[in-house]
C-alpha cells in the first residue's frame, strides 16, 4: 500500500470520526464503513482514497444531468462571479428567466412560480396555498408517502421512522396507497377495481370536514419506496378530489424533470393535470433549489407577505435553467424512457435469476427492487438489502435503498447514462448478488 493510500485512508478515518463528534447522530450515512466522496463527474464518483464508482443513486434522485456537467458548472462559475445573492426582494434576470423555462414545460396552464431551497419548502408552500385558496384546512396524503423534513411536511409523511419525533397530524388524513405488490386491502390488480383509490372518496367523507384543502401525492413515491400506482388510480382521485373542492397537489421533487422518462413530470404518465407542482432535487443536477408552480389565479390568492432569503437566487436559478437546457438539447427525456426501459428488462431477468428479488418497479430511470426473503409470504428482507448495498459499495457501484422496511433497492442515475454503463451497472448487481445468496 503506497504512502499516499496511507494518507488519503487517514484523511477519511478523520472525517468520518469528525462527523460523529460534530454532526447529530439522527444524520444517517450508508454502508457499516461510511464513504468519504472526495471527487465526481458525470456517472463517476471517487471516494478519498481513489478508488471509483458508478453512480446509480445520484444524490438520491438530484444528480440529473452528471456530476460537475460542465455545461452546468461553467454557468454557475461565471454567475458567481458576476451576482450571487439578493433575496426575492430584488428582481434579477437569472429568476425570471428560469420562471419562463418552468412555464413553458409545465402541463396545463401552471405559469406561476416561487422558489425557495429544497422539496421541503416547496410542498410547505403547496399546502399554505392551498388551504388560503380553498378556506378548507383539511389535507389528504398517501401512507407510505414522504413529503419533507420540516414539522408540517412530517406531518402529512405517513411512515413511522420518518414520524419518530412524535409529530401531530392536524388537519392531514392518510389514504391508503396504491402499493399493488403489498396491497393493504388484500386485493389483486386489475380484479381489485382499484379500489385504494376508491377509497379516497370515503376517507374525505369521513376523515374530513368534507371540504378539503388539498390532496398531495408523489406520482411514484420516493422514500416510500418507489411505489408506482397503476394507470387508472390518479384520474379517479382527481375526480374525488374536485368532487369536495379540494386542489391536487403532484409532489414532483424525485419523479419530476424528465427522472420518469417521456415527460417533464411524473403525473402526465397518468394524464392528470395538477393545480399545484412542487419540485426540487433533479431541477438544479445538485445546487438547493425547490419551487411551486401554479396557476396565476391559484397564485394570486395568496394572502399577507412572503419572502425567500435563498429561494431563486441568481446562481441556483442559472443552474436550474441550464440543467433544463441540458435536457432538452440532449433528448434526455426520450433518453430516460429508451434507456430506462433497457433498464428495466435487465432488472427483471436478474428477478428470473434471484428469488430474493420478489418486485421490479417504477419508470424510467427511477426503478426499485423489493426484496423478501420469500415470494410467497412476501417477508421483507432488510438485512439482505443492507448486505446488497455493501456489497455493491465494494464492487464499484452506487445505489439506495428506502421503504417503510428498508428493503427497497432504489435506483436512479443520470439522466444521460447510456445503456452501456446499465450493463456494468447490471453486471455489477448481478456480482453482488451472487455474492449475498444465503
Amino acid at each position: 500500500m503506497g504512502s499516499k493510500t496511507q494518507i488519503n485512508m487517514a484523511k477519511s478515518e478523520e472525517v468520518i470520526r469528525k462527523h460523529k463528534e460534530y454532526l447529530w447522530p439522527a444524520v444517517a450515512n450508508f454502508y457499516q464503513h461510511p464513504l468519504v466522496a472526495d471527487r465526481a463527474h458525470m456517472q463517476y464518483v471517487w471516494d478519498l482514497e481513489g478508488r471509483k464508482y458508478l453512480d446509480f443513486f445520484g444524490g438520491i434522485l438530484t444528480i440529473s444531468v452528471g456530476h460537475t456537467n460542465p455545461k452546468v458548472t461553467s454557468k454557475i462559475k461565471a454567475q458567481v462571479d458576476r451576482l450571487q445573492h439578493t433575496s426575492t426582494l430584488y428582481p434579477t434576470e437569472p429568476i425570471v428567466a428560469l420562471a419562463e423555462k418552468v412555464a413553458q414545460i409545465t402541463p396545463g396552464k401552471l405559469q406561476r412560480s416561487f422558489f425557495t431551497n429544497s422539496g421541503t419548502e416547496a410542498n410547505e408552500a403547496a399546502l399554505l396555498l392551498a388551504r388560503m385558496a380553498t378556506g378548507s384546512f383539511d389535507v389528504i396524503a398517501l401512507r407510505h408517502g414522504y413529503s419533507g423534513s420540516s414539522t408540517l411536511a412530517k406531518s402529512v409523511t405517513a411512515q413511522g421512522p420518518w414520524r419518530a419525533a412524535g409529530v401531530v397530524s392536524v388537519g392531514v388524513a392518510h389514504a391508503i396507497n396504491p402499493y399493488c405488490y403489498r396491497c393493504p386491502l388484500g386485493l389483486k390488480y386489475p380484479d381489485c377495481g382499484v379500489a385504494c383509490a376508491n377509497d379516497v372518496e370515503n376517507l374525505i367523507q369521513t376523515g374530513t370536514s368534507g371540504h378539503i384543502a388539498a390532496f398531495i401525492a408523489e406520482p411514484i413515491q420516493g422514500v416510500g419506496g418507489f411505489i408506482t400506482p397503476p394507470p387508472e388510480y390518479f384520474k379517479i382521485v382527481f375526480n374525488a378530489v374536485k368532487k369536495y373542492g379540494g386542489l391536487f397537489i403532484s409532489d414532483e421533487v424525485q419523479t419530476g424533470f424528465a427522472r420518469t422518462g417521456k415527460h417533464w413530470f411524473g403525473i402526465e404518465h397518468w394524464e392528470v393535470i395538477p393545480d399545484i407542482i412542487t419540485c426540487a432535487k433533479g431541477m438544479g443536477n445538485g445546487v438547493p433549489i425547490g419551487a411551486t408552480v401554479t396557476t396565476a389565479e391559484l397564485a394570486a390568492s395568496y394572502r399577507g407577505l412572503t419572502i425567500s432569503t435563498f429561494g431563486g437566487n441568481p446562481v441556483t436559478s442559472v443552474a436550474a435553467r441550464a440543467t433544463i437546457e441540458v435536457i432538452e438539447e440532449e433528448h434526455l427525456r426520450v433518453n430516460a424512457a429508451s434507456v430506462g426501459a433497457h433498464f428495466r428488462e435487465k432488472l427483471e431477468e436478474l428477478q428470473q435469476k434471484y428469488p430474493l428479488i420478489g418486485d421490479v418497479r417504477g419508470k424510467g430511470l427511477m426503478q426499485g427492487l423489493e426484496l423478501v426473503k420469500d415470494r410467497a409470504t412476501k417477508e421483507p428482507a432488510p438485512e439482505a438489502t443492507t448486505r446488497l448495498l455493501e456489497r455493491t459499495r465494494e464492487n464499484g457501484l452506487l445505489i439506495g435503498k428506502g421503504g417503510l422496511y428498508g428493503n427497497v433497492v432504489r435506483l436512479s442515475p443520470m439522466l444521460n447514462i447510456s445503456k452501456a454503463d446499465v450493463d456494468e451497472a447490471i453486471r455489477l448487481l448481478d456480482k453482488s448478488f451472487s455474492e449475498i445468496r444465503a
